[in-house]
């Protein structure tokens, strides 16, 4: 036993020398790569200015992530990303010290630490998940384990302990019927009030016990117009709510024990107004707001219950939420986004003829509307009050306003990237030299020296900031020219709000932002975005023209909305032009292989009704479009209904079409998967750009073997309907996993296979001949990881020499998916200790350099994983050729190599994707991560032998070199003397 766990070290040890690793000297970090911190769209805010301790507020984001933020600065505290399952809820501070978080539809709870944000305690809430959850905390709540916390969520009431989350009680509202809108708590009070409806038509209200959750009192009467929408508190005693068309309200009293309702028509509040009021959640007291189609009023409840309307503002002016000044005063302010400027107000409950406080402030017109706003209160030294906004804008980013001041900006957009492409930068013009990056040779020489000073480690802790100062300024990594390595790019990054950022592939810094008002949300409607496309990238005679991209999005959530349109050009940002909404609808994009005079990319928009329109619509595009169109072949992938179709376009142009760019298409296969046995789970397709240097494959015996090599090819993924689920939903025996290559020119099956007592999630990637994906092994209680290889025997024949030399061979023959191919497959299946989130692959200019595997854990980091060790061909005892080849030897395992970790210490918090970019180095690939964080590096799978690394010392190989010379003379000379002396002798 001993004998073969050292063995196993051994072969660990001899497989992790093979393989290059990633990891850092403390001198190179932030050098080839960045990281970046994000939270995301807030949601949730809750301010912490005591005396005492750092003033932060702690918020919830829309990517379930808790922060706490310095109201200085900006800057993250601390934070923590929950499941994409964990939804946050509501968020509140209680104790001072205590963060509460409600998540999971109201069944979990949880407190973490102020200060640091460790976690104090968890409790899980019995009941079934529901779409409402309340939580609320006492204001006067005590250091105490009887001190509780109320939570409403699975139709029941539950009181936790604030100091260790342990039940104190709870009550069921599930046998009542009643549907609960609100927890009151009065100040100083032992009665918890819970109002809420039961059957649509009755309002309930509930006096329970602060203590042991016993019910006091029941009051309910019934509205026959029925209820809809919340109910708002106004006082402790009235109540709003709207009826069942939402064109009346009803004011709810309790008085003396009994329940009155009145009922007033908005029409008599606000003449002309339509059935889409909306009741604004402010909790003003003795006010609420209502949102109709043209304005927002706010309406006075008179102590005799008359509604009188005290104000009308625009529709678009975002109302906070009410802010507690003293005892009975309460404040909130208006925010309205003009032309590059923002309107903040600030009005006392008591007084609304008039603003306490009003502010304008400039404002950048692409960061769009204000979506949100959270107020907050300090006292001046004069005693007054003052106040800060924290404002949630429509592009997700995050301001703090005080003083009339913008105090810090976030742009939490980038935490919500759905897509990402790449661009050149301009070409460096004539005449700049390398002096004006090194201003004088004094300086160059200087900068040497102390390299050196740190490579001979006698530099001083100053010098060595002078050193990471030089090495940093030198890289040139910043500059925004192309390099000749193609490492300088930008990122264009498409986010869910609509908003395209370039980042800078050097240092990570945002070059430009636009916000598409053609695709950003509006209150009307929803955009929703679908995809980003390259769409001019200039060569040659073009060069004069900046490159573009194509963004692509719908006027709306249904598949069947009109879609905008929208490109924007890469160096600047400027949106060249836009359509939206266009005359048609699209669900699925077609990037074409074709180019115009002006370098434009053709692309196919496909309709709802499975018509192609074709972008650019120039006669151009049309004429380069009818030419090529027998070549054209797209899929099409339906899920639900388990079918896989194939489509080209007719040859002839329907008269019934609307335009001469909208073509019909044809439907040219299907492949139906039974519905009682499989479900599509995943479908991956080859890199369109994906370079392959070479299709003959050498093996060990010097045989050669033939990769299949096609971009018509797609990876399908199905399981039986019952392990659909999440792990764990099915038994082994109940669980199949299949997977397929299909051609999608004629919908051949070029390969099936089965996996018993298997089931997804499955991620996969397709590369070259070959498709890697992972999914779980429910028999082994394992992750699984396998590999198929396709490759081509219709050129097998192709090995006889005498043929190539004679010219009988088939190597220059077209590749047809008409002609039936003759292929094999090799496969074999590994274990993994990880759950993956997202795989991809790194590419390369020429496709020479060997491949990794870029893994996304659900660590949120990223590992590289040598593709040998994946290989089909692995044997327990490779031959000696085998070896030479570099062929490993087979282990049941995949190994993971702490060192092999891309982004070292890092996390990409929220992992999503994985993009990587060739850069023109063929040794080197770009790549980006993106989730709630981005990070950036650049890998050399097979180590950079075709450069050398940018802090190469050139000093120390200078002095090398002299004192070679020298001692060469040195030897020379004492070699001439000496043979002086032999002769003389």
């Amino acid at each position: 036993m001993a004998m073969a766990i050292r063995l196993s070290i051994l072969l660990l040890f001899f497989l992790s020398s093979l393989i290059p690793t990633f990891s850092l000297f403390e001198d190179q970090v932030g050098f080839m790569d960045w990281h970046q911190r994000y939270i995301g769209k807030v949601k949730h805010a809750v301010f912490h200015t005591q005396k005492a301790g750092r003033k932060r507020v702690v918020v919830s984001t829309e990517e379930n992530v808790i922060a706490s933020l310095d109201l200085r600065r900006g800057e993250i505290f601390w934070r923590h990303v929950l499941g994409a399952n964990d939804v946050i809820d509501k968020v509140d501070i209680a104790l001072g010290k205590y963060v509460i978080t409600l998540s999971s539809e109201g069944s979990i709870l949880r407190a973490w630490n102020l200060p640091d944000g460790q976690m104090v305690w968890e409790s899980f809430l019995s009941g079934s998940k529901s779409f409402k959850a309340l939580l609320t905390v006492p204001s006067n709540l005590k250091v105490d384990l009887d001190s509780p916390i109320f939570v409403y969520s699975g139709a029941s009431l539950h009181a936790i302990s604030s100091i260790d989350g342990e039940y104190l009680w709870k009550k069921d509202f599930a046998t009542e019927g009643t549907d609960v809108h609100q927890l009151i708590l009065p100040g100083g009070s032992d009665i918890l009030h819970v109002v809420g409806v039961s059957d649509s038509s009755q309002f309930d209200a509930y006096e329970i016990d602060f203590k042991s959750g016993g019910l006091l009192k029941h009051l309910s009467a019934s509205f026959p117009g029925g209820m809809n929408g919340e109910i708002l508190p106004i006082s402790g005693d009235r109540f709003v709510v709207l009826d069942a068309l939402r064109s009346a309200l009803v004011l709810i009293t309790i008085k003396n024990g009994h329940i009155h309702l009145e009922q007033t028509y908005v029409s008599d509040l606000i003449h002309g107004s339509s059935g889409n009021t909306v009741i604004l959640p402010s909790k003003l007291s003795g006010i609420f707001s209502l949102r109709t189609d043209n304005c927002i009023v706010f309406v006075k409840v008179t102590n005799e219950g008359k509604l009188n309307v005290l104000e009308k503002v625009d529709k678009s002016v975002v109302v906070s939420d009410a802010l507690p000044l003293s005892e009975g005063e309460q404040a909130f302010a208006l925010v309205q986004h003009g032309d590059s400027k923002i309107e903040l107000s600030v009005r006392l409950v008591h007084d609304m003829s008039s603003n306490h406080l009003k502010e304008t402030v400039k404002m950048d017109h692409e960061r769009g509307f204000v979506d949100k706003i959270f107020i907050n209160n300090y006292v001046r030294t004069d005693r007054s009050h003052g106040f800060r906004a924290l404002i949630v804008m429509e592009d997700h980013s995050l301001l703090l306003l005080q003083q009339g001041e913008i105090v810090w900006t976030r742009d939490d957009g980038l935490a919500s990237v759905i897509d990402v492409t790449t661009s050149e930068l301009p070409v460096e013009k004539v005449g700049v030299s390398v002096a004006k990056v090194e201003h004088s040779l004094f300086e160059w020489l200087k900068g040497h020296m102390l390299k050196l000073k740190g490579t001979l480690m006698l530099a001083t802790p100053e010098e060595t900031v002078a050193i990471q100062k030089i090495k940093l300024q030198n890289s040139e990594k910043s500059k925004m020219t192309r390099d000749h390595n193609g490492f300088r790019r930008l990122l264009i990054l498409l986010t869910r709000a609509g908003k395209l950022y370039a980042l800078h592939t050097g240092d990570g810094r945002v070059v430009w932002s636009t916000l598409l008002q053609s695709l950003c949300t509006t209150s009307q409607q929803q955009c929703a975005c679908l995809k980003l496309h390259q769409w001019q990238i200039p060569h040659h005679h073009a060069l004069d023209n900046n490159p573009s991209v194509l963004v692509i999005g719908r006027c709306g959530l249904s598949l069947t909305s009109l879609s905008a349109l929208s490109t924007v050009d890469a160096y600047t940002g400027k949106e060249l032009q836009s359509t939206s909404p266009a005359k048609h609808s699209t669900v699925q994009v077609i990037s074409l292989p074709f180019r115009d005079s002006i370098e434009q990319q053709l692309h196919l928009l496909i309709d709802a009704d499975k018509r192609a329109h074709l972008y650019p619509p120039t006669p151009e595009a049309v004429h380069i479009f009818q030419r090529e169109s027998e070549n054209v072949y797209w899929y099409s992938v339906e899920s639900e209904a388990g079918i896989l179709r194939g489509y080209g376009v007719k040859k002839t142009h329907s008269s019934n079409m609307p335009n001469d760019y909208c073509f019909e298409t044809r439907n040219l296969w299907s492949v139906v998967f039974p519905s009682e046995s499989e479900k599509i789970i995943a479908t991956v397709t080859r890199k369109p750009n994906e370079v392959v240097h070479t299709q003959a494959k050498v093996i060990a015996d010097e045989d050669v073997m033939y990769k299949y090599i096609s971009k018509n090819m797609v990876f399908v993924a199905t399981v039986s309907p019952k392990a659909s689920g999440p792990i764990g939903s099915a038994t082994p025996d109940e669980s199949v996993l299949v997977v397929y290559l299909i051609d999608t020119v004629t919908g051949r099956i070029l390969h099936r296979m089965t996996h018993l007592g298997s089931q997804g999630p499955v991620h996969a990637v397709l590369s070259e001949n070959w498709v890697v994906y992972h999914y779980f092994n429910l028999r082994a209680h394992r992750y699984e990881m396998s590999v198929i290889e396709i490759y081509d025997q219709s050129r097998a024949e192709n090995k006889d020499v005498l043929k190539l030399i004679v010219g009988k061979h088939n190597l220059t023959a077209p590749v047809s998916s008409y002609s039936r191919p003759e292929v094999t497959t090799k496969s074999q299946s590994y274990f993994f200790t990880h759950s993956v989130k997202a795989i991809s692959v790194t590419s390369t200019a020429k496709g020479i350099t060997s491949k990794h595997l870029l893994i996304g854990t659900i660590g949120d980091q990223v590992l590289a994983l040598d593709k040998r060790f994946v290989d089909p061909r692995r044997s327990l005892n490779p031959t000696q050729a085998e070896k030479e080849e570099g062929l490993l030897p087979l282990t049941d395992a995949l190994p993971v190599i702490p060192q092999s970790y891309v982004t070292h210490a890092f996390k990409v918090e929220g992992l999503r994707g994985i993009e990587t970019v060739p850069a023109k180095l063929e040794s080197t690939s770009l790549v980006f991560a993106y989730g709630v964080d981005l990070f950036y590096t650049r890998i050399a799978p097979s180590r950079t032998y075709d450069s050398l690394t940018e802090d190469f010392n050139y000093a120390l190989l200078l002095l090398t070199i002299v004192a070679l010379v020298v001692a060469i003379f040195v030897t020379w000379v004492l070699s001439e003397r000496k043979d002086l002396q032999e002769k003389w002798r």
